[in-house]
């Protein structure tokens, strides 16, 4: 099956940004993605949430500079961790013909976690960036996971996740090839959960 790919931006906006593990280095990331793939012809689709403290048009809302949506480009808000829950990304995906998204942004293990997953149960193959996601910082204590454990235990269970009919991959960036994407047939065996 071949892939058309389009690059998800998740919540990298300036109030998530700020409470952010690696932030400078994860925007970076995500900004070298942004330019191969619009190099390469393929969208990209910021997503943005709304709510609880950025409402549109505030400061917050907005997405820095190096990742800020250039006129042209996709733009879909959202109130809920899903980004295809009453919102128009799956019609917009299906409408450029997108068959595999490739998923970056903020937060690990609530908006990017729920995205990926609903992006297969829509029907599309995944790429998660494994260097192109981040969460909070946060305290020591408590129950949440440090952040970099985190990070890697969302990677490795994707790394694992089976879907019936899709393709899951985990990737560092440097070898997302946007390119052998739009033009490469690849062949996945279809798998199921155990």
């Amino acid at each position: 099956m071949s892939h058309a790919s389009a690059l998800l931006v998740i919540d990298m906006q300036n109030t998530p940004v700020a409470i952010a593990y690696r932030a400078a280095e994860t925007v970076a990331v995500i900004a070298e993605l942004r330019e191969r793939a619009k190099a390469d012809g393929v969208p990209v689709v910021t997503i943005q949430d709304q709510g609880n403290g950025m409402e549109e048009g505030t400061q917050g809302w907005q997405v820095g500079a190096e990742l800020a949506p250039a006129d042209g480009e996709f733009d879909v808000r959202k109130t809920s961790p899903d980004s295809f829950l009453g919102t128009d990304l799956d019609r917009t995906l299906k409408t450029l013909g997108v068959t595999e998204v490739v998923v970056t942004g903020f937060a690990t293990e609530i908006c990017v976690d729920t995205t990926a997953r609903q992006a297969l149960s829509h029907g599309y193959d995944l790429v998660v960036v494994a260097d192109g996601h981040t969460t909070s910082v946060r305290p020591d204590s408590g129950e949440y996971a440090a952040p970099a454990q985190s990070i890697a235990h969302h990677n490795e269970i994707f790394r694992h996740l089976r879907f019936p009919g899709r393709s899951v991959r985990v990737l560092p960036a440097a070898d997302v090839d946007f390119a052998a994407a739009q033009s490469v047939t690849h062949s996945h065996r279809p798998v199921t959960c155990p």
